[in-house]
């Protein structure tokens, strides 16, 4: 048997119902005052994860709209509303989580279309990189380019550093 079979009879087996076995996961909220995006791969999905997350992010008394995940339930200090996409729900009212989609998708066009294949390792780095350009949009290019620019002030990125062991797989054929 080919060594690719093989593989895919092993990511088969550690498939979840949702599909996301083998795969990073990155979460996210988007602000529908301001439009700006926050995102984070993060390593667990459980309740603790996914909540610490949001409260890291929300205001106590904001509204929080998610998808049916139970791991969202439990957070007294927010108004929740979920839709069931289980079920064919995508809107209720201003109940929806297609600001949060469109990043995903432009996030994911970015990884299919231009980078083909983003490790473990580099992949706080794309969704930075992704979440930077999503929230200076509005801006016209001038302003876009000194926002880059200001950005850059103080931080230096070396190869030493791209390199190093940061505890997550590189991606790199073995």
């Amino acid at each position: 048997m080919a060594a690719s079979g093989v593989k895919r009879r092993e990511l088969a087996a550690t498939v979840g119902k949702r599909g996301t076995g083998g795969k990073e996961v990155v979460i996210g909220v988007k602000d529908r005052e301001t439009n700006e995006v926050a995102a984070r791969r993060i390593s667990q999905t459980d309740a603790k994860a996914l909540q610490g997350f949001v409260r890291e992010h929300l205001a106590p008394g904001a509204t929080l709209c998610t998808d049916e995940a139970h791991a969202y339930k439990g957070m007294p200090e927010f108004r929740h509303e979920a839709v069931n996409h289980g079920v064919g729900e995508y809107v209720r009212e201003m109940a929806h989580t297609n600001g949060m989609e469109s990043f995903w998708a432009m996030l994911k066009r970015g990884y299919v279309g231009t980078y083909h294949k983003i490790s473990p390792k580099h992949l706080q780095r794309y969704v930075d990189e992704f979440a930077g350009r999503h929230n200076v949009r509005p801006l016209d290019t001038l302003d876009q380019m000194q926002s880059v620019v200001v950005g850059m002030v103080g931080k230096r990125l070396t190869y030493k550093a791209v390199i190093a062991d940061n505890g997550l797989p590189s991606g790199a054929r073995t």
